[in-house]
């Protein structure tokens, strides 16, 4: 075994000095195959830790909500319903919410308007108070500092005091988010008083009964659409997964090239190379030898490029808050939410990326030498 490991550390020094004397080749094979593992591993990264990140976000999220459909569009719920849900076996911390959509002219984004959670008293806002998001401060940065001026829909004028802007943690969530006391919801939206709620929130008291509550529900209430967490969360993870299927989709022309130039590169040999080979082989080299000499140029070469594209991705990820793939994952077209992600790798996506990434090229260097190592000597250097 020693003998063994003596000879494959003779093998690397020796492919090493050789992978040296054509550095200028090697350095931009390195350079293109580092760039791409890069690309890939920010994307698989920031997917990732966005799928984790809102799934720790929506932990607070209500159990189970419900709301009204008509003609199968959204509508109000009627305040009757929340009685009948606050008497159900089960139920707990029923409320009534509402929220609704509102594009601001002023800035050119989509605000989340909504009345605060009456179970938490720190966000309890009087009327002409207001509570925003951190991405709705900066935008806004400047303009009647402490006011947040609003042109209702229907053309009135609010004038809203800022009481405090929502912690940069949660931005993931309360980007563009709006809180007004009800009476200025109600005024801004022109609905009148009992209209009903946008939707209907609720926790259960045993978690295992999630889906039998859900049961009940849909049998109380025929016209409800019943949202679970698990619903919302998957609704997140599919749009964070399509969305990095986009960005791949988008870059599969690169990957190709790349893969073409990476084969090109690694299964042609030199008239230099194959000289080198025809001496090794004169000198007593068996083809056994050469095979691994070819294999460990290829391997150290796959190797280094995929230490230096996933160190260089984590540190974009997660040192950089991943400024490139940004915009594309995150959606939100005028306001961004700043994330600063948790530092974490899934394992078996690095193992994924490492399979696909230095097998194929490693594997593609043994062909051609191996069609040199068998051919004899004279006919190789001539």
């Amino acid at each position: 075994m020693k003998t063994w490991l003596a000879r494959q550390r003779y093998l690397v020094d020796f492919t090493l000095a050789a992978a040296l004397r054509r550095k200028g080749r090697n350095a931009m094979l390195l350079g293109v195959y580092a760039l791409m593992i890069f690309i890939l591993a920010s994307v698989i990264f920031f997917g990732s830790a966005l799928r984790r990140e809102a799934a720790a976000a929506l932990q607070g999220a209500p159990e189970v909500t419900v709301q009204n459909l008509v003609m199968g569009r959204h509508a109000l719920a009627p305040p009757q319903w929340l009685d009948k849900l606050r008497h159900m076996r089960g139920a707990r911390h029923v409320q009534g919410r509402l929220w609704g959509y509102f594009y601001d002219k002023a800035t050119g984004a989509n605000y989340t308007v909504m009345t605060p959670p009456a179970d938490k008293p720190d966000y309890a806002l009087k009327p002409g108070e207001t509570i925003i998001g951190a991405s709705i401060k900066r935008l806004r940065d400047g303009r009647n500092l402490g006011w947040l001026m609003l042109l209702s829909p229907s053309g009135k004028l609010f004038k809203l005091k800022i009481k405090r802007t929502l912690p940069e943690t949660s931005e993931l969530m309360s980007a563009d988010l709006v809180l007004m006391a009800r009476a200025d919801f109600l005024r801004f939206f022109s609905l009148p008083e009992g209209a009903g709620f946008t939707d209907i929130s609720m926790q259960v008291r045993n978690r295992n009964e999630v889906a039998k509550i859900v049961e009940k529900i849909s049998r109380l209430l025929p016209t409800a659409r019943v949202i679970t967490r698990a619903d919302i969360l998957r609704t997140y993870e599919n749009v964070f997964s399509w969305r990095e299927g986009i960005v791949l989709a988008m870059l599969s022309a690169a990957l190709v090239a790349f893969a073409i130039f990476a084969f090109d590169k690694a299964s042609g040999l030199s008239a230099g190379e194959r000289r080198e080979i025809g001496i090794l082989k004169a000198l007593g080299w068996e083809t056994s030898d050469i095979l691994a000499m070819k294999f460990w140029e290829g391997a150290l070469i796959s190797l280094a490029a995929f230490i230096i594209g996933v160190a260089g991705a984590y540190a974009h990820v997660f040192f950089f808050d991943a400024g490139v793939l940004a915009p594309v994952l995150k959606g939100w077209s005028v306001l961004y939410p700043r994330i600063h992600l948790t530092p974490s790798v899934d394992r078996l996506q690095l193992v994924t990326l490492a399979f696909i990434t230095i097998i194929p090229f490693t594997a593609a260097t043994l062909v051609p030498i191996w069609k040199a190592a068998i051919t004899d000597p004279d006919v190789v250097m001539r």
